[in-house]
């Protein structure tokens, strides 16, 4: 697929959005006036990245275990500290009301919520109400006074869309049962090929004929234009049409320009017109065998390579070491990365794509959370909040570490021992990064092209003809500026 072309003049950017060149940082500003730009015109067949998404980074909350009330008020009063980390859009979990019946054995009873012992809350990928929020986080004016005051703070506000699924209680199988994939025996039933017994699955495949596809777009725009919100998440995305996404995204853009999308898939047709943004769900899971030292680092090598072959350079891809998956059910990145947990947070955030932060990951958080229960993150002193204050300030600062096909892809560099030093070079124009980390357990010296560059990040020593000491587990960053 070919590189996407910008369908608006720059002239027109620049007037609209207060965009000051080439060589700086989108400026964070407030969305009454960051969106002036939604009255451009838009082109059905081209995807444009709002302005604003061009150096940002992403921060991603549960709003139930991010604070001990677990409300939008006790999350509202945090945001001033998620926005000095540098994090640029706040993606919220699910906010619906969730499902109290689930079907297992084939059948429809137990309540979700009272099993025995299991400390469960109910999933909130199990949604009864697209249109309401869940009481236990608070009411509709107390997410609006949140997404009002992260637009103050210049951040944008997406919300996680679950859209292949709802509950089996949910307003559309007592209203609409025809929006749904029924079993032989015309029962509601779970998506096929999983275990998620709490969910039952909707009728895609007939989506434009049994209104299915109507009631999603309404239900969706329903939140950009009551709350303002700047997009979406949107969950197990490939199960759902692409053509869907497609009309719903225009169907939006059409409300507010400059929203934002981001899919929970790996899909290279995705970034046609439908979204921003898509996960790198096999980096991540290289990045965890690599990093916890089971597969050599060439499997990273390779795994960079493969990327470039499949997806345009304009997509804009989230490299991360943790989301409310990998902690729940494959641990925390302490138990995953173990001693290299600092330094592969540093590939995340300067490797390629836009960086994700997970509620108490710059804490650091220490446990597993498991997202249906009521547990609270772990606020740990922000042992590590500096290190990513630093990662988010290097972003924004160096154009070479933007996303997409505004900055710069990654020059694989060699060096005496490729077996324990991953490093790599982006270079844009004036701006230029070299990083190097070291995922062995011993001291490494290499040489590196540095000369004439600034340490910025870590603690490595130079030595006589361009040679570098870098600790056990350690890291590096040097830019040109």
């Amino acid at each position: 697929m070919q590189t996407m072309k910008w369908a608006l003049a720059v002239g027109a950017i620049t007037a609209a959005t207060g965009w000051w060149g080439c060589g700086s940082a989108p400026v964070k500003q407030p969305t009454s006036v960051a969106d002036v730009a939604s009255g451009l015109s838009i082109d059905p067949e081209v995807l444009v990245h709002p302005e604003w998404a061009k150096a940002a980074s992403i921060y991603e909350v549960n709003v139930r275990q991010h604070t001990p009330a677990g409300t939008f008020k006790a999350l509202e009063a945090d945001l001033p500290r998620i926005s000095a980390l540098g994090s640029d859009i706040l993606w919220l979990m699910p906010i619906h009301p969730i499902g109290e019946v689930n079907r297992k054995g084939g059948e429809n009873t137990a309540s979700y919520v009272a099993e025995p012992g299991s400390g469960s809350l109910g999933s909130p990928y199990s949604a009864r109400d697209y249109k309401a929020v869940n009481p236990e986080f608070g009411t509709l004016e107390d997410f609006k006074s949140l997404v009002d005051a992260a637009h103050a703070l210049g951040m944008k506000v997406i919300l996680d869309w679950v859209a292949n699924h709802t509950a089996f209680d949910s307003r559309w199988t007592e209203e609409h049962p025809e929006y749904f994939l029924l079993d032989s025996a015309g029962q509601f039933q779970p998506p096929l090929g999983t275990d998620w017994w709490d969910v039952t699955q909707l009728d895609w495949e007939n989506g434009e004929e049994n209104g299915l596809y109507a009631a999603m777009e309404d239900a969706m725009l329903y939140w950009i234009v009551e709350a303002d919100i700047d997009g979406y998440r949107c969950d197990v995305a490939e199960k759902v049409p692409t053509a869907f996404w497609e009309r719903v995204r225009l169907a939006m853009e059409a409300e507010k320009r400059d929203v934002f999308m981001l899919a929970e898939a790996d899909v290279p047709e995705h970034h046609h017109r439908a979204f921003d943004m898509s996960y790198v769900w096999g980096g991540m899971h290289v990045m965890n065998q690599v990093g916890g030292q089971k597969w050599p680092i060439d499997s990273l090598r390779n795994f960079l390579r493969d990327e470039a072959e499949r997806f345009p350079r304009d997509a804009y891809r989230m490299l991360f070491v943790t989301n409310h998956d990998e902690n729940a059910w494959s641990g925390t990145v302490s138990e995953r990365h173990g001693d290299n947990a600092s330094a592969m947070t540093v590939v995340a955030s300067t490797l390629f794509g836009m960086p994700l932060i997970y509620s108490g990951q710059e804490a650091p958080n220490a446990k597993r959370l498991r997202f249906f229960e009521k547990d609270t993150v772990e606020w740990n002193g922000y042992a590590l909040a500096p290190l990513f204050t630093e990662l988010n300030t290097l972003k924004e600062s160096e154009r070479a570490l933007w996303n997409g096909a505004d900055g710069a892809w990654p020059e694989l560099l060699t060096t005496e021992v490729d077996d324990a030093v991953f490093a790599y070079r982006r270079q844009l124009d004036a701006s230029e990064v070299v990083v190097a980390v070291n995922l062995s357990s011993d001291l490494q010296v290499v040489t590196l092209p540095v000369e004439g560059l600034s340490l910025r990040m870590g603690e490595p020593m130079l030595k006589e003809g361009g040679q570098v000491e870098l600790p056990a587990h350690g890291y590096a960053i040097w830019t040109r500026n």
